[in-house]
């Protein structure tokens, strides 16, 4: 009988949570970003080619420079710091 009980509460959980995501998909086109939502798709293969080479190449872009002023900072700024250091 106590299992008859849980189970009944277990299934209407269940049911409540599947209520709270219908009632929250129906109003996915009403709210603030609904209308972007409407116009969304997918990206075809080409579109899809440019964003990733656009974004690889300002990812190594930006590594460069961060390894370029690393490379500034430990190697040329001590050398610089040297030389007038001797002077």
């Amino acid at each position: 009988m106590k299992s008859e009980q849980t189970d009944n509460g277990l299934i209407d959980k269940a049911w409540g949570l599947q209520h709270n995501l219908e009632s929250r998909q129906k109003r996915i086109g009403k709210g603030k970003y609904g209308r972007v939502l409407k116009m969304a798709r997918k990206p075809t293969s080409e579109e899809y080619n440019k964003t990733s080479m656009i974004t690889g190449i300002g990812i190594l872009l930006i590594g460069g420079l961060g390894f370029l002023v690393w490379i500034l900072s430990t190697q040329i700024a001590p050398m610089i710091a040297n030389f007038f250091g001797n002077i």
